[in-house]
């Protein structure tokens, strides 16, 4: 089992401090635009509001089992059958608070301290800081226009015979942030069978799912039984702050999740997982928010470059914009604290994603209205015109 160690070489998440001082602004009553965070803009789907009503009103909202509902875990079984054609057993699956704690877990269950896991550069934050904290090694393998964005078998292979280790581990998200980047049926498969072939774990970081714009939308449940799949809720379920996710697992490492949740978190809120199967079949109302994200994604694909931000990935899905600022400064960080003092508009250092090459980037979110993308790009214009 893994320990807590190396705590001190956790990095900080910038976004956050961005974050704060947008709210600091907008509580003295500046026009604060927050295209920092990765949180949609509107509110949670009408079936789940009305169900978590309804629970409230009618009962006591206590404990389930560790593994999550029957009736949410049977939803999801359902959601995998029609999205994915594919047929999962609902003992596999395990309801998490948010997709933070089924990262967690996963490490958790399927590492030692020292073990070496890769993820793709950039990427996001919080994978390199949970492994750094649980004493893991992070192997961080850069992806481009070389790799379609994405992590392969041999840049896997270069990476980890470069640093002189063997991989216990690959964590991939499709879509992924901040790069927008989809990975398609025949990539994704071709890396996961690497990883059983090595026999190294798996981890899939589909949270974006459901977002996607075009690109192909495959999960490992269709072709890797061995993979773990982490999901959430946050995105295209617009249930950011209901703190509700899942796993799914391989039958062999059910159990040993299980045992470390129950310890860790006894079980996700009862109230998030009675909305979550709500949300689960809330239909036109879900593909509303997908179009409005769309929307955004076309306006700013054309909008960005026209102001000298160049995009540095294709935007394929989730609901990011990853921008090439190098013209402007070597100092992402310093950039975007001067935007939100200057502008108002926030945004998040590539510094937090990439720690090499991130100084010249900047992400963009566009979860918010279409209004606030417009307003935002003209501000940030004149400012940039300015410079």
């Amino acid at each position: 089992m893994v320990i807590l160690s190396n705590r001190s070489a956790v990095d900080p998440f910038h976004a956050m401090d961005i974050l704060a001082e947008a709210n600091r602004l907008k509580a003295e009553g500046r026009p604060v635009i927050s295209l920092a965070v990765g949180q949609p803009g509107a509110a949670a789907p009408e079936r789940a509001i009305r169900a978590a009503e309804l629970a409230l009103r009618g009962g006591q909202i206590g404990y389930t089992d560790a593994l999550g509902r029957a009736d949410l875990r049977q939803g999801l079984v359902d959601y995998y059958h029609r999205r994915h054609a594919t047929v999962i057993d609902a003992g596999r699956i395990m309801v998490t608070t948010g997709s933070s704690a089924g990262f967690n877990l996963a490490f958790l269950a399927l590492f030692d301290a020292g073990d070496a896991v890769a993820i793709a550069r950039p990427g996001y934050p919080a994978y390199r800081n949970i492994l750094k904290a649980l004493g893991l090694v992070v192997i961080e393998v850069p992806v481009g226009p070389e790799t379609e964005y994405t992590l392969s078998p041999d840049s896997l292979e270069r990476e980890a015979r470069a640093a002189g280790v063997r991989l216990k581990g690959v964590l991939l998200a499709s879509p992924a942030n901040p790069t927008g980047t989809v990975t398609g049926r025949t990539a994704l498969k071709r890396l996961a069978d690497w990883c059983d072939d090595n026999k190294v774990a798996f981890i899939s970081d589909e949270i974006y799912h459901g977002l996607t714009y075009g690109a192909e939308e495959a999960s490992v449940v269709e072709f890797a039984p061995n993979a773990i799949v982490i999901n959430s809720f946050s995105k295209y379920y617009r249930m950011t702050g209901w703190r509700i996710g899942w796993m799914v697992l391989p039958p062999h490492l059910v159990r040993a999740v299980e045992c470390v949740a129950q310890s860790l978190y006894i079980s996700a809120p009862e109230l998030s997982q009675i909305a979550a199967t709500a949300a689960l079949v809330a239909g036109d109302e879900l593909e509303g928010y997908r179009a409005a994200c769309k929307t955004n994604r076309d306006f700013l694909q054309k909008r960005l470059p026209e102001i000298g931000l160049s995009l540095l990935s294709p935007m394929d899905g989730a609901f990011y914009a990853y921008v090439d600022v190098s013209r402007f400064t070597n100092d992402s960080m310093d950039f975007a604290k001067k935007m939100l003092q200057e502008t108002d508009v926030a945004a998040t250092p590539g510094i937090d994603f990439d720690p090499l090459e991130g100084h010249r980037a900047l992400r963009i979110s566009y979860a918010g209205t279409l209004a606030e993308m417009q307003e935002a790009t003209d501000r940030v214009a004149h400012w940039l015109h300015r410079l």
